[in-house]
C-alpha cells in the first residue's frame, strides 16, 4: 500500500513569519499537534514543521505571548518527508528513524500535498486486520512506536 492511499490530504500549513499564536490556532481548530511550515502563502514548499510541545516549549522557555514569538525562531528545520509514491513500510521506518509520529508528505518539487502520521498507519492496520493481504500490522506500528519513543541521546549535564 502506498502513502498517498493513506495520508491525510486536508493540511493546513503555516509560515515562518506567522507567529505561535497562528499556529497554535491551526492546531486547535484541526485538532492536531504539528504544522507543517511553507516557504510562503505563494510556495507550498516545506521548510520545517512546528508540534504543539515545539509551542509549550518556547512560551515556558522565553516568557513571552504567543503573539511575540515567530514560527521561524522554533521550528524544526532538516526534517524528514515522504512521497506519495512510497510505501508504508519505507514511512515507517523513516519514522523509527527520525524518532517522530508526523511526516510531511511532498511532491517532487518539495511542495506539500499532506501528513502521514503513524496515527494514519495504525488506523490502516485496524481496518486490514481481517484481511490476508494486510498493507500493515498492528504488530508493525507496535515496533515503529517503539523505535520512536526510544530514549534519545541528550548531555549527560547535572539535572
Amino acid at each position: 500500500m502506498k502513502v498517498e492511499q493513506v495520508m491525510t490530504k486536508e493540511v493546513v500549513s503555516c509560515r515562518p513569519e506567522d507567529t505561535l499564536n497562528a499556529a497554535a490556532r491551526i492546531m486547535w481548530q484541526r485538532d492536531c499537534g504539528f504544522v507543517p511550515v511553507t516557504e510562503s502563502r505563494e510556495s507550498q514548499r516545506v521548510v520545517g514543521v512546528v508540534t504543539d510541545r515545539d509551542i509549550c516549549m518556547a512560551a515556558y522557555t522565553r516568557g513571552l505571548p504567543l503573539t511575540e514569538i515567530c514560527v521561524r525562531d522554533v521550528m524544526s528545520t532538516g526534517i524528514r518527508m515522504c512521497k506519495p509514491s512510497q510505501d508504508l513500510a519505507t514511512a515507517e521506518s523513516i519514522l523509527r528513524e527520525a524518532q517522530v509520529h508526523r511526516l510531511p508528505v511532498i511532491d517532487a518539487a518539495d511542495q506539500l500535498l499532506g501528513v502521514i502520521s503513524l496515527a494514519d498507519i495504525a488506523r490502516e492496520a485496524a481496518r486490514d486486520a481481517g484481511s490476508a493481504r494486510r498493507a500493515v500490522t498492528t504488530e508493525e506500528v507496535g515496533t515503529t512506536l517503539a523505535g520512536i519513543r526510544q530514549p534519545r541521546e541528550i548531555g549527560t549535564g547535572s539535572d
